[in-house]
């Protein structure tokens, strides 16, 4: 089982809970619908890393993501994710109307930082995303379609979290092609204050 790390202690998350289009500007850029409910899929512990691996066969995009650690069903962790996308099978598996796990759930595709507990207004969380010393991404909770609590309860309303799963909830616009060496830096603030950065290298 991978791990990850809250307060220092590492948890076996059992699944990460993922949330696709809750950012407006991000629908646009992949010209996308804006859907009527959240838009959910899953990732499996298998997808779980702390490092960017590039695959051999095809090309991976990144979506910088606020992500929340859930224990006892409630949102009490807070770190930077890196949904890991295959793109271009992602839109081939859409037009036929297929699941999208091929492009989504494989095996390192869910990087994370650390986590740590929180005691602000989620409201007032945002992110941001460095490649290569370039600010690439940046988004904030309040932007989002549906907020980080009401994405728990619609996921609640179907599956049952374990303590230490995560939810990712959604990536700005700025995506794109994950190049070997690219330095990623990741950064979560409550308004201007630091809470989580991390850094990883693509390899």
């Amino acid at each position: 089982m991978k791990s990850i790390k809250w307060n220092g202690k590492e948890l076996l998350p059992s699944k990460v809970v993922c949330i696709g289009r809750n950012y407006v500007e991000h629908i646009r850029e992949l010209n996308n619908e804006v859907p009527e409910e959240p838009i959910i899929f899953l990732k499996p512990n298998s997808a779980i890393s702390n490092e960017i691996h590039l695959c051999n066969s095809d090309v991976i995009h990144y979506e910088g993501e606020i992500t929340f650690m859930i224990i006892d069903s409630e949102l009490r962790g807070v770190g930077f994710g890196i949904d890991i996308t295959k793109r271009e099978l992602q839109a081939k598996l859409k037009t036929k109307g297929l699941p999208w796990e091929r492009a989504k759930s494989f095996d390192n595709s869910a990087v994370f930082s650390e986590f740590i507990s929180f005691n602000c207004d989620i409201s007032e969380l945002r992110m941001e995303l460095f490649i290569n010393d370039c600010l690439i991404q940046d988004g904030a909770c309040e932007l989002m379609l549906n907020q980080p609590q009401q994405l728990l309860d619609e996921a609640m309303s179907f599956l049952s979290f374990e303590d230490g799963d995560l939810l990712m909830c959604g990536t700005p616009k700025g995506s794109g092609v994950i190049n070997s060496g690219d330095k990623f830096i990741g950064k979560v603030f409550h308004k201007e204050k630091l809470l989580v950065e991390a850094c990883w290298q693509a390899n």
